[in-house]
């Protein structure tokens, strides 16, 4: 039985991205299952994922994930349905508008193998297709459960616009050892504003390890009763944010599966998040030395919240 490093639940997506200054926009691999998986894979992770695609699901994504050694014998394509898809805007202000084109299939606790065996889970919904008894079943399968709740607390309107709204089944968190979410995600799940009380409040509920985003802000990590600021790596450029906190979320739980320092590993994401926000989609990746080299900077740079 093959034990991985990190398996990522969630859906693959099309994305299609549209940065200021680009008059076209085109097909791109996206989703947590994508960019988890590449960050971890590119420092030594072995890594698999349990997603569903649809017939529209294109080939060289496919072939694309496979070159880099990403496991996909828990990919299922559905010739039924089309794969989940989003429109990223990022031309028309500060924050990007997302807007949901096409939703894919459920992924339901049938889905997961029987066999499953991996250090660690991470469970990242985009559109709300991880149930509750998906959840459920794969808490039996390891001994570190990682959720992204972005996918629960997401509303989409008629016209696919994507806006937030508040956690509905606080079961979701139940057994889960490391949250990891923006500033606004927390918010929705909590009710709180300010990051420290998120963080207490998720920690109340059971959470082990609270890791909060914030942007170009110092993100707000929750580990062995401390709290720390951990600031942003500073990258080259900024061409896209796209999977930024995914990245951060797939470098984190390889450092830890390893044993590292808690601190360290949050300092380790933020190191490989400032890596892919240099390049569109899911191309930009640093090599362990380089991203060793951004968390020491972080590491000095982190401090205790009094």
């Amino acid at each position: 039985m093959v034990t991985f490093d990190i398996v990522t639940v969630g859906h693959f997506a099309i994305d299609f991205i549209k940065l200021p200054n680009k008059a076209r926009t085109k097909p791109t691999l996206g989703g947590p299952p994508t960019y988890v998986s590449l960050a971890a894979r590119k420092l030594g992770a072995e890594v698999s994922v349990i997603s569903k695609v649809g017939v529209n699901f294109p080939d060289r994504f496919i072939r694309f994930l496979a070159s880099r050694g990403v496991d996909l014998s828990g990919l299922k394509k559905d010739k039924d349905a089309l794969t989940t898809s989003f429109f990223l805007d990022y031309s028309i202000g500060k924050d990007r508008e997302l807007i949901l084109k096409k939703k894919g299939p459920i992924i339901t606790a049938n889905d997961v193998p029987d066999n499953l065996n991996s250090k660690a889970v991470h469970i990242a919904p985009i559109a709300n297709e991880v149930p509750i008894e998906t959840l459920k079943k794969l808490q039996t399968f390891s001994s570190i459960m990682s959720l992204d709740p972005q996918g629960f607390v997401r509303k989409f309107g008629r016209d696919g616009k994507v806006s937030l709204g508040q956690l509905k089944d606080l079961d979701v968190l139940k057994g889960i050892d490391v949250f990891k979410a923006s500033y606004k995600e927390s918010e929705a799940v909590t009710g709180q504003s300010d990051p420290v009380y998120m963080a207490k409040n998720l920690r109340r509920k059971g959470v082990k390890m609270v890791l909060i985003t914030r942007g170009v802000e110092p993100a707000l990590f929750s580990a062995e009763g401390k709290m720390y600021y951990v600031p942003t790596a500073k990258p080259k450029a900024i061409v896209d944010t796209t999977g930024a906190g995914d990245v951060f979320i797939g470098a984190f739980l390889t450092a830890l599966v390893r044993g590292e320092d808690p601190l360290w590993c949050a300092c380790v994401g933020s190191a490989a998040a400032s890596f892919v926000v240099e390049k569109l989609g899911p191309s930009g990746f640093g090599s362990t030395r380089q991203v060793q080299a951004r968390a020491t900077q972080v590491y000095n740079e982190a401090s205790v919240v009094s």
